[in-house]
């Protein structure tokens, strides 16, 4: 993709939808991905992160107004630089707490999907990690209202979530304090971690305090931070796409470097629950899965998308299985008439390559329904030519 593309919109009536366009792309991506969504305030330099990590100046709008400039959720394909036989799949959502919105859900709907379909969400904000950055993570404490493991009758512990949840990133933009805790040098990442630091007690106060980090300790046990410096003068921050990089700080341009390589370095492929790997066409089943979903009113539940999605691989790989072995016997049938023995060897090796076929694109076919209708199909189709070769046979012999 030489661009970005929305993914996800937002119809009239105000309800999610995905974009067939998008879907095309990615039902042609056959390889593993690594998906990268980034969510945060809006008029924060999200899109900046994003182009970069494309290794792209321009793509993702930025916008020089206060008015937020992406809508829904806006995706970006690439090969990925460190990782071979791979795509990142970068996903840029919408600002969360524009004024402009209607639904006060919608932000926590587009925050649970960038969840659910990244394996590595980046939180961009700016200033500190303080309180109010925290509270402002709302959305964090109402996950598990909107994203459900099973189904609804069924109690699940809220550790489950986490086999299913992405690492975390947290990018705090035009930061100016010192890394010192308690008169000590400290780390980004023990910087987050003293953020995180739960209160002792029991007063509602200190339970609102300590809630949402509890969140984000629980369902994101794999966590980092990056702390960027202002990146230029404050006049020139709206434009900060077109800036020469001679106008952006060395500083700021060193941590974004950092911030790049640790994403291509250590973000996983997409996996799904049994260590499945998601590829694009997977990761476009489940995107319209969970997004028709949330549509309806419903709350997305992670067992069944997976059922539903083994439901459409498993189906297509019956199929592209019964084309290999459909096109073999087309093509054997040009030598006709064959011996028993040699129609039945060609059956066999045919029948291997369609069930190899099958192997590589079946998914979670535990009780082998879907491999037990190749077999008979296959079988239902070798018996025309068996007939023909018998009858072929005594023909010749009578000749």
């Amino acid at each position: 993709m030489d661009k970005p593309v929305c993914l996800i919109d937002t119809e009239s009536d105000g309800k999610l939808c995905v974009q067939q366009s998008a879907l095309q792309i990615l039902q042609q991506i056959q390889q593993p991905v690594v998906v990268v969504a980034v969510v945060g305030l809006y008029r924060t330099g999200k899109s900046y992160l994003m182009n970069r990590l494309a290794g792209q100046q321009t793509g993702f709008a930025l916008g020089s107004t206060i008015e937020s400039k992406t809508k829904g959720i806006w995706m970006w394909c690439v090969d990925h630089p460190t990782k071979a036989g791979t795509t990142l799949v970068l996903l840029d959502t919408e600002g969360l707490g524009d004024v402009d919105k209607g639904d006060s859900k919608h932000d926590t709907k587009i925050f649970s999907l960038a969840v659910l379909l990244s394996s590595t969400l980046v939180l961009n904000s700016r200033g500190t990690i303080d309180n109010k950055a925290i509270e402002e993570l709302q959305y964090v404490t109402e996950l598990t209202e909107y994203i459900k493991i099973k189904s609804p009758d069924e109690v699940v512990d809220d550790s489950e979530f986490v086999k299913f949840f992405p690492s975390f990133i947290w990018a705090v933009r035009d930061f100016t304090l010192q890394l010192n805790i308690n008169g000590q040098d400290a780390t980004e990442d023990e910087y987050l971690e003293f953020a995180l630091k739960l209160k002792l007690g029991t007063s509602s106060q200190v339970n609102n305090y300590n809630l949402p980090r509890e969140c984000i300790r629980k369902y994101f046990p794999s966590r980092k931070c990056f702390t960027f410096p202002f990146p230029t003068h404050p006049d020139n921050v709206s434009y900060l796409e077109t800036l020469d990089p001679a106008e952006i700080s060395k500083q700021f341009l060193e941590v974004t470097d950092r911030f790049c390589q640790f994403i291509f370095d250590q973000s996983q492929v997409k996996n799904l629950k049994d260590g499945y790997t998601v590829t694009g066409r997977v990761l476009g089943h489940l995107a319209k899965t969970y997004v028709d979903t949330i549509s309806s009113g419903a709350v997305p539940c992670l067992e069944n998308a997976v059922i539903a999605m083994s439901m459409i691989e498993n189906e297509a790989a019956l199929q592209e299985g019964l084309e290999v072995y459909q096109s073999g016997m087309e093509k054997l049938k040009n030598s006709f008439p064959l011996e028993l023995n040699e129609i039945t060897s060609e059956h066999q090796c045919f029948t291997l390559m369609a069930t190899q076929t099958f192997m590589k694109r079946s998914f979670r076919d535990h009780d082998g329904k879907y491999l037990t209708s190749l077999e008979k199909e296959s079988m239902e189709d070798f018996m025309p030519e068996l007939v023909v070769t018998i009858s072929s046979a005594r023909t010749w012999r009578t000749l």
